[in-house]
């Protein structure tokens, strides 16, 4: 079967689901309800992935309306792809609708296009193919929809609390060619409590932790002159935009900072708001809001391995550790938090580094902790898919490691299979969000030659 040609002949059936689902604004909500436990956009998503699938002839599932599945086929073994349509918020910078699925110099622009929703359509549309091709399904296949990806796979924990976990599955949720280990996720919390806030009235920067923020604004009890022409010559010295207004009420300051958002995979991605703001407020201001920002400032800036931390570590088969300040906030007189993702090495000694739980009288709290994920390289599995790219793409299909985190951990035996190419730019979490259309066009021929090597044959 010549899947690029099939793939190439349903371009715009392609293109037109993928923007259908990129216009549902599916940002998580927590004020969510039993209906839509992470927003009725996100419920919105998921339904949407269900009725495609009943109306082509899938058996769909909705489970506790934070997850589904499409399922074809018959037998005892199981393959999954798993797939997720909750996005991060849009951020500012876009020169697109984020939420438009503009078409434009090849590229489709959205948020979602590469992370998730585009990589999932891909494999949805490759799914059809291998169904409508009219091979006998061997082995049974589940596409399993994900709707909160983004803020901690609480959607996949719920599905296998109550649905069979596959023998074998692929997440299209990253790059190609084979991802066959993850490093592992830790959400940590840096805590300082005080009791008077100085000059510094409040602090906030970043929504995620898996986000560079690309944000911040500080309330100061300062003139608007005292720091005015200092801040606009830091802004130029950084290449960044920031803008200094005097609050609504005329007794202090208002400064906010623009940075560069990215994947908190790869914090040197991104320009960090949060860490920029409170690298010019150190020397600024006085007081306990004084110890926040230099905190940030001596610990996070220009350094996203964690050496100051005392955190720093690296192997060769998944590379260094990597801390993002996420999530930084602050209110005169209440508690001041830093949100870290760190993404460590599949070695990484996690129990005893996390020992040192206490930094500058600053004490460091575990939120969450997703271990390291591998599959061995020697593994069928992993051959079979090789075999799939190659075939499809005649390179050479090479194992990887990343930081970030994708589905392919929560299964017995999974890893991450595309779609970004080698040497495609990242855009994952950015402003103007693309998916290339020739690329998304031939991760679906290779999907499902995956497919039909692994269910069919």
């Amino acid at each position: 079967m010549d899947w690029q040609r099939e793939a190439e002949r349903r371009k715009d059936e392609l293109l037109s689901e993928l923007q259908e689902l990129i216009a549902i604004p599916s940002v998580l909500s927590e004020d969510g309800s039993l209906d839509a436990p992470y927003g009725t956009e996100v419920r919105k998503a998921l339904d949407w992935f269900l009725e495609k699938g009943e109306r082509a002839g899938f058996k769909a599932k909705n489970v506790a309306n934070v997850a589904g599945h499409l399922e074809i086929g018959e037998g005892q073994e199981l393959l999954g792809i798993l797939g997720h349509v909750d996005v991060v918020p849009a951020g500012d910078g876009w020169t697109k609708d984020p939420f438009g699925g503009e078409i434009a110099d090849g590229k489709l622009y959205g948020r979602g296009a590469i992370d998730d929703k585009g990589p999932t359509i891909a494999a949805w549309m490759a799914l059809k193919m291998v169904k409508d091709a009219g091979f006998d399904f061997k082995r049974r296949v589940r596409l399993i929809i994900g709707t909160d990806e983004e803020s901690g796979f609480r959607c996949v924990e719920r599905y296998f609390e109550t649905e069979e976990m596959p023998g074998i599955g692929f997440a299209p949720d990253a790059d190609f060619p084979i991802i066959n280990a993850e490093k592992g996720i830790a959400d940590l919390k840096y805590m300082l409590n005080f009791a008077e806030g100085g000059e510094l009235l409040e602090f906030t920067s970043g929504e995620r932790t898996n986000m560079v923020p690309d944000h911040a604004i500080a309330h100061l009890a300062l003139d608007s002159q005292q720091v005015a022409s200092a801040f606009q010559a830091f802004c130029e010295n950084e290449q960044v935009t920031g803008d200094c207004q005097a609050s609504a009420d005329g007794t202090g300051t208002v400064l906010t900072l623009a940075g560069k958002s990215a994947h908190a995979m790869e914090p040197e991605w991104g320009v960090n708001a949060g860490i920029l703001l409170a690298k010019f407020l150190q020397d600024k201001i006085a007081g306990d809001g004084a110890n926040f920002v230099r905190f940030i400032a001596h610990y996070f800036s220009g350094d996203s391995r964690g050496k100051k931390l005392s955190l720093d570590y690296s192997d060769e088969a998944s590379g260094d550790t990597t801390f993002n300040a996420g999530i930084m906030s602050y209110k005169a007189g209440e508690q001041a938090a830093i949100r870290v993702s760190m993404r460590y090495s599949i070695s990484y000694p996690f129990d005893k580094m996390m020992e040192r739980n206490e930094i500058d009288g600053v004490k460091m709290g575990i939120l969450s902790n997703s271990k390291p994920h591998h599959v061995d390289a020697d593994d069928p599995f992993i051959k079979t898919l090789q075999q799939a790219y190659e075939k499809e793409t005649g390179e050479a299909a090479e194992l990887l490691a990343i930081g970030g985190g994708t589905y392919a951990r929560v299964l017995d035996k999974g890893v991450a299979f595309g779609m970004l190419f080698p040497g495609e730019p990242d855009v994952a979490h950015q402003a103007d969000e693309f998916v290339d259309i020739d690329n998304l066009v031939k991760a679906t021929a290779i999907y499902a030659q995956a497919i039909y090597q692994l269910a069919c044959k």
